[in-house]
This record gives structure tokens, C-alpha cells and sequence, in this order.
């Protein structure tokens, strides 16, 4: 079973039972053991899952952080554990934080509520903790991407440099999603300045200014929507859509490739590409994702188990549609893919439920 696979089961578990953990050794023993489980430490080894670790910091004696992770006889690895739906935040990390210092070998740390893990190195200063993560994963957002950086933590793969080297690059990504995100949102005055500069021969006064400000935005949203609408329209048109034609397509296509059994059919991505142009009336269609299993396909909002838009059952001869409705499961046949035009307000009433 690839790591995938067993993180989606860990995430499964973990929303049975997250109302019934309310502490934080519960939290420890029902979500984060069985996390270093999962990327292959013993957890019964306490020479390489070391609980209560406890070293002396500064002027601090005997003071402990939740796990060490141990390897080549080295600590490389400091978890900090809290409470499950905890406020995540670096005044939450004081031992790690301390410990970065005294410990030479560490580089790396965790904060974690047992459903989001925030990675921290020292890449702005050495031994000093760095304030931001430079790698966030949650058990809640399980996407290829987020488990391949995960992979590097396993303990078959983890490598200290070839981390390091990774880190940075990924905590400046971070850092410039969070920009880019911020701009869509609400543009900036000086991206406003500089692109009103660019269209606009007047004088910029606080009118303009106002009025830029939304087009700004305004283009900004349509821009993305009209290249990712595109790039559907080139995949769908295409007799056979390759693979990495379907990767290049925002909304990423998330296949379990674990089990030759499961074959995406054209119905299935037609069908998904019908839902990603309906998506497209109330949100980036972007956020839309395929997930194939043997008996159905699946479609999610920000490719989360958790907020499923529908599934698609084509394996036999009928057609038939599940939406996931506030109001509960609607399901129906159909004889053509396009058929699921015909519910679309259903499937937007199922999409605006996780807004």
C-alpha cells in the first residue's frame, strides 16, 4: 500500500473519531502515533520514537518535548504535540524552539494538533528556529503533492541535506502563494500603481485609484477562470487526453495508481470535466478533483475526503450520479454525460455547503 493510501486511511480514522479525542495524550496515542506509524517509524522502538525527551536547555533543567525521532543515533527530529483543533502558532513552540540551540544534530521540528503538522527548520539563522514552517501537511488536505514532500520525512528516505536543500525552496513558495493569494484577494496598492500605470494616461487620483482597484481584482479572478476553462476545452477535445495533459489541467487529476484494476474511463473524465465547468459559475474550478476507486470515481472540493461534490458510477451499464447535497444524498441516472447539466444547481447547492 503506498504511503497515500495509508495517510487517506489514518484521515478516514482520524474524522471518526476526533470528537471523541479531548486531550492531549488522546490526541498523541490516536493521531500521532499512528502518523510516524504510517511514515515507517517503530513506535515501539524507544530508541527511535523517543517520548518525553528530555535535555538541558540554557538555564532550563529537565525540560521535555513530546517525541524525538532518532536516527543513526542522532536526534533529527523534535515533535511538539497539542491538543487536537489547538491554535497552531510559534509561541506554541518554546522547547523547540530552545531546544534548536543546544542541540546540534536537529534541524528539523514539528508542531501538531494530531491532524496538521508544521515543519520548522533553521534556514534563516543556524540553530535559531526558524518563526514560519516551511511545510505544512494535514490529514484533512491529502493531495500528491503534500504526501511526496511528506515522503522525504519517512524513514526510508529521509535525508538530512537533501531536506535542507528542499526546505528553502519550499518556505519561499509558501511565502509567495500567501503573496499571490493575498493579491487576489485584495490587490495591493502598488501592484494596483504599477498596472494602472501600464493602461491609464490620467492622473491617478483616489477615484482612479478606487476604480482600479476592483478591475484590478476583477481581471485578476477572470484571467485564471478563462485559462483554466481553456485548458478543459483542449483536454476535452482530445480523442485520447494523456495524462499529462490532464496534470497540466488546474484541476488536477488524483488517480490511485497502487491497483492496475483501477482504470479512469473517458465517461468518468468527461463527466468530471462537465462538473469542473459547472464549479467554474461559483468558484476556481482549480479546486475541483478526480479521485478513481474500484467501484466508483469520486470528485472533491479542494481534493478533501471530506467534502465530496459527487461520485460517478459507471461500471455497469446505467449511468448513475450521487450528489452530496446540504440536505443529503441526491442520486440519479442518466443516459448521456451531459445530462448533468440538467442538476446543476444541485451540484452548486453541494459545492456552496463547504463555503
Amino acid at each position: 500500500m503506498d504511503l497515500i493510501d495509508k495517510l487517506s486511511d489514518l484521515a478516514k480514522r482520524a474524522n471518526k473519531q476526533r470528537t471523541n479525542v479531548k486531550t492531549e495524550e488522546a490526541t498523541k496515542t490516536a493521531f500521532v502515533l499512528p502518523f510516524l506509524q504510517t511514515l515507517g517509524y517503530d513506535i515501539f522502538d524507544p530508541d527511535e520514537v523517543i517520548p518525553e525527551y528530555t535535555a538541558d536547555v540554557l538555564n532550563k533543567k529537565g525540560e521535555k518535548v513530546d517525541y524525538a525521532i532518532q536516527l543513526n543515533e542522532k536526534i533529527q527530529l523534535l515533535i511538539e504535540c497539542k491538543q487536537i483543533g489547538s491554535s497552531l502558532e510559534v509561541q506554541h513552540t518554546p522547547q523547540l524552539y530552545r531546544y534548536f540551540s543546544t542541540l546540534p544534530d536537529t534541524r528539523f521540528g514539528v508542531l501538531t494538533d494530531g491532524i496538521r503538522y508544521l515543519f520548522f527548520s533553521d534556514l534563516d539563522k543556524e540553530h535559531v528556529m526558524d518563526k514560519i514552517p516551511f511545510f505544512e501537511f494535514s490529514l484533512d488536505e491529502i493531495n500528491d503533492i503534500n504526501v511526496e514532500e511528506l515522503k522525504r520525512f519517512s524513514k526510508v528516505a529521509f535525508n538530512l541535506d537533501e531536506i535542507r536543500d528542499n526546505a528553502s525552496k519550499l518556505k519561499y513558495q509558501k511565502m509567495l502563494k500567501d503573496v499571490v493569494r493575498s493579491e487576489f484577494e485584495q490587490p495591493s496598492e502598488d501592484l494596483v500603481k504599477l498596472w494602472t500605470k501600464r493602461v491609464y494616461e490620467g492622473n491617478v487620483n483616489s477615484q482612479v485609484k478606487e476604480q482600479f482597484t476592483e478591475l484590478v481584482r476583477i481581471t485578476l479572478k477572470t484571467f485564471i477562470n478563462e485559462s483554466v476553462r481553456a485548458r478543459l476545452e483542449t483536454a476535452y477535445q482530445l480523442e485520447e487526453p494523456s495524462q499529462k495533459v490532464m496534470e497540466e489541467v488546474s484541476s488536477e487529476l488524483v488517480v490511485d495508481s497502487s491497483d492496475k484494476c483501477i482504470v479512469t474511463t473517458e465517461q468518468e473524465l468527461d463527466a468530471f470535466r462537465v462538473v469542473c465547468s459547472i464549479a467554474s459559475e461559483s468558484i476556481d474550478p482549480d479546486r475541483v478533483f478526480i479521485r478513481d476507486s474500484k467501484s466508483y470515481c469520486s470528485v472533491l472540493l479542494d481534493n478533501n475526503n471530506r467534502k465530496g461534490i459527487c461520485r460517478f458510477f459507471f461500471r455497469k451499464k446505467k449511468f448513475r450520479v450521487v450528489v452530496f447535497a446540504a440536505n443529503g444524498e441526491e442520486k440519479f441516472e442518466i443516459e448521456k454525460i451531459s445530462d448533468i447539466y440538467k442538476r446543476k444547481a444541485l451540484i452548486l447547492s453541494s459545492i456552496s455547503q463547504y463555503e
